[in-house]
């Protein structure tokens, strides 16, 4: 089992076509009461804006690949990385300002923990009252919930490397896919009753947007109990 004191923090954001959101979301990472030591933006083969807007930002590591998937653009951002500790956002969402720095001293005061996960306000911004006016101010949808997603989470990268990382082949499960095979190899993992994230609601969230493979949810418990059969089966050999 991974241990010992935090160390050096990786955050990685994958983006295809987020321009809109894009700078609000790395502005929350540079915000951090203890900011991140690397940031790594991966354009996910976007046709707007979003690579300039990453470039823009000179503590900003902008890695560029054909579009391939969030699963695909997260695992290429890990590979790119150094630190010791790994963390994640969405183009569109937020880190709240004190996330890392909580979560740091979770891993500091306990050792054993690989994984600390936190509370995830979803808002929704309503649009301008008219053309060239700024938005209205963020409005909570409903309370806080827990949050065992990746953009929620600070943890060790043997902790990552030995889950397996994110599986390219789900266009909207990898994430539920990447915390069933945590769980399945045994991360001891925390969460935190605090708000580490905002999740934004809008009219392009990855589940709107790609509604039609929602089916592939289905497939990823299948997957999950099936994995779990066979080490059960192996088990009792």
């Amino acid at each position: 089992m991974s241990g010992g004191p935090p160390g050096r923090v990786s955050a990685i954001l994958a983006v295809h076509n987020g321009e809109r959101f894009l700078a609000e979301a790395i502005r929350s990472m540079l915000d951090q009461t203890e900011p991140p030591d690397e940031i790594l933006v991966v354009d996910d083969g976007s046709t707007d804006r979003s690579a300039a807007i990453a470039r823009s930002f000179p503590e900003v590591t902008c890695l560029a690949q054909p579009n391939a998937g969030q699963s695909a653009a997260l695992n290429r951002g890990v590979a790119a990385s150094t630190g010791e500790l790994l963390a994640f956002l969405d183009a569109d969402d937020l880190w709240t300002e004190e996330k890392l720095a909580r979560q740091k001293a979770a891993l500091a005061d306990d050792p054993t923990l690989e994984a600390v996960f936190g509370l995830a306000q979803p808002f929704r911004q309503p649009p301008p009252p008219a053309a060239g006016a700024p938005p209205g101010d963020p409005v909570d949808v409903g309370p806080p919930v827990r949050a065992h997603l990746h953009v929620a989470v600070l943890m060790r990268r043997p902790a990552f490397e030995r889950a397996g990382g994110f599986d390219p082949r789900w266009q909207l499960g990898g994430i539920v896919d990447w915390y069933a095979r945590m769980q399945e190899a045994g991360l001891r993992s925390r969460v935190l009753d605090h708000v580490v994230y905002r999740r934004r609601i809008h009219g392009k969230n990855l589940g709107i947007v790609k509604r039609a493979h929602r089916d592939e949810y289905l497939a990823v418990v299948r997957a999950a109990l099936e994995r779990r059969a066979r080490a059960a089966r192996e088990g009792s050999s």
